[in-house]
Order: C-alpha cells, then sequence, then structure tokens
C-alpha cells in the first residue's frame, strides 16, 4: 500500500513538473556563449540581451525563427525551439538586470553622435537609449561595435530587416553617422 501511494506521489509530482514545463534556465545557459551570464555580453560584436523588453526578445528571435529577419546564425539557433520556448527565454531574460557596458568614445565623435540621435534617434530610444519606446530595445551602454553592425544590416537592401523605421531612418543616415551614433549610445551608462 505505501509503495502503490508512494508510486502515485511521484506521479503526480512528475506530471506537475511537466506542465510547468522544462526549466529554461539550463536553455538560456547555451545563450551564455555568446550573450554572457545574464545576458551581459563580453564581446563587442555580441549584444547584451539581458534586461530587454521581453515581448521584444520574443518577437526578434521569432522573426529570425520564421525568416522575417536575417541574421549570421541566430536564425539557425532558434529554428529548433518551439515558440513556447522562446516566449520562456524572453521572459527569462528579460527579467535580468539590464547591464550597460563601459566604453569611452572621444568628444568629438561622441558630439557628433549626440546631434545625430537628437536629430533622428530620439524619438524612438530617447536621449541616451535608456528609455527606449515599447517596441524598442535599451541600448544604453550596448557594444557600439554590434550597434554599428546591425545599423548597416538595415542599410543593405539585400538584408532582410523587417522594421520599416528603423529602415527609413538608417537609410537617410550618411557613411559617418552610423558610427557617431553607435558609439554616443554605447558610451551611456543610463
Amino acid at each position: 500500500m505505501r509503495k502503490g501511494a508512494m508510486a502515485v506521489a511521484l506521479i503526480w509530482a512528475a506530471g506537475s513538473a511537466m506542465a510547468a514545463g522544462p526549466d529554461i534556465s539550463v536553455l538560456a545557459r547555451t545563450c551564455n556563449n555568446c550573450h554572457g551570464v545574464g545576458g551581459v555580453s563580453a564581446g563587442a560584436s555580441m549584444p547584451s540581451i539581458g534586461g530587454l523588453p521581453r515581448d521584444y526578445l520574443a518577437s526578434i528571435m521569432k522573426q529570425w525563427k520564421y525568416d522575417e529577419r536575417g541574421a549570421a546564425t541566430m536564425n539557425r539557433i532558434v529554428k529548433g525551439f518551439s515558440d513556447d520556448e522562446i516566449n520562456a527565454l524572453a521572459a527569462y531574460f528579460a527579467k535580468k538586470p539590464w547591464v550597460p557596458v563601459p566604453q569611452k568614445v572621444g568628444a568629438t565623435l561622441l558630439n557628433k553622435g549626440k546631434g545625430v540621435i537628437s536629430e533622428n534617434c530620439e524619438d524612438c530610444h530617447g536621449p541616451t537609449g535608456g528609455d527606449p519606446d515599447e517596441d524598442a530595445p535599451k541600448i544604453n551602454g550596448q557594444w557600439a561595435k554590434y550597434m554599428e553592425l546591425e545599423l548597416e544590416k538595415y542599410r543593405d537592401e539585400g538584408f532582410l530587416m523587417p522594421h520599416k523605421k528603423m529602415k527609413k531612418t538608417v537609410r537617410k543616415l550618411k557613411d559617418g553617422d552610423l558610427p557617431a551614433a553607435s558609439h554616443y549610445f554605447g558610451a551611456q551608462s543610463k
């Protein structure tokens, strides 16, 4: 009788755990290789993702999964995830703190970047990138190199980038504006 009750309890516990879904922290650890522990990237060409909005993260990953957005590797990685796993990963990283990466930039480039930002980017990303619109990510302290690479993708008509407003804005910028804007936002801590 005790063995039967124990078996029922174990089956119930296993069923409850399965209904709650897998421990997403295990899957999230696979993201650490590129995006860093807690989503804080240590590499200049990889974005930090910890603390970004859940809906933004889920949307970007699903755009890659369904071939609506181009990428060098992410589109292949997320194809193996279910939408539920993508949503869980997005929620997991959204709960992490946003940690700006300290980056130094010279006064000339910083001043040029501030001008580019105030004319082109501030409406959506805020004056420092730390208070963006709901559908935009935080970019204060994001790696400048990564942001510059992303801006280049928006300028390339052959590269699949679905955000129409970003495409329109970035394509009207001059070549020197891209590094200036990227380094300006990258140098912001708040």
